[in-house]
């Protein structure tokens, strides 16, 4: 099969990436370049850029989630949730996004991965009825941990791209700062 040309390619490939993950990276790019414009998806305007804010620290701590159920809360642009799932086949990923044209974005960018196992929901974290996640990802959230825990089963983590939550009793951190990509922190449910 012919993989078409993606000018994230090279970019994903100075990262390191190879096999599935680099072409459903490259479409999941794609697909942002194209409706970025329209829904104002990311800052980033080349493919550099691109691949520099929205994949590279995620790559870096694509290792952190547990297998199994992941949730990402306020999924905007598909970082991190959308690509944790495009590296990482043995996450059964929720992406959950309250506002229509965002929501619209993640669903076409979910299907023009070829990825299955993803469900986009349109709706606020406070609105999931699913099941509780081994892992929850959120970047750019300041959202109460208490908020959180719902989401995440006991001894489950909570993994927040740059800046950290509101306190709550329910979580302990147990990673963050120095040594870990992107200002990450890592909490574990109590």
């Amino acid at each position: 099969m012919t993989l078409p040309a993606s000018e994230h390619r090279g970019p994903l490939e100075a990262l390191g990436l190879a096999g599935p993950a680099l072409p459903r990276l490259a479409a999941y790019l794609d697909t942002l370049a194209a409706w970025s414009p329209r829904v104002n998806l990311t800052g980033a305007r080349t493919p550099a850029e691109r691949v520099r804010v929205l994949v590279a620290d995620v790559v870096a701590a694509a290792a952190l989630p547990e297998p199994g159920r992941l949730i990402d809360v306020g999924s905007g642009n598909g970082s991190p949730g959308l690509v944790l799932a495009l590296l990482r086949d043995d996450l059964e990923v929720t992406l959950l996004e309250p506002r229509a044209r965002r929501w619209a974005f993640l669903r076409e960018a979910a299907r023009a991965t070829g990825r299955g196992g993803i469900r986009v929901e349109r709706r606020r974290h406070d609105g999931y009825l699913g099941p509780p996640a081994a892992t929850l990802t959120l970047r750019g959230l300041a959202l109460p941990l208490a908020e959180l825990e719902p989401l995440v089963r006991p001894s489950g983590r909570l993994i927040v791209f740059g800046g950290r939550p509101g306190g709550g009793p329910g979580f302990r951190l147990t990673g963050g700062g120095a040594g870990l990509p992107g200002g990450l922190s890592v909490y574990r449910r109590c």
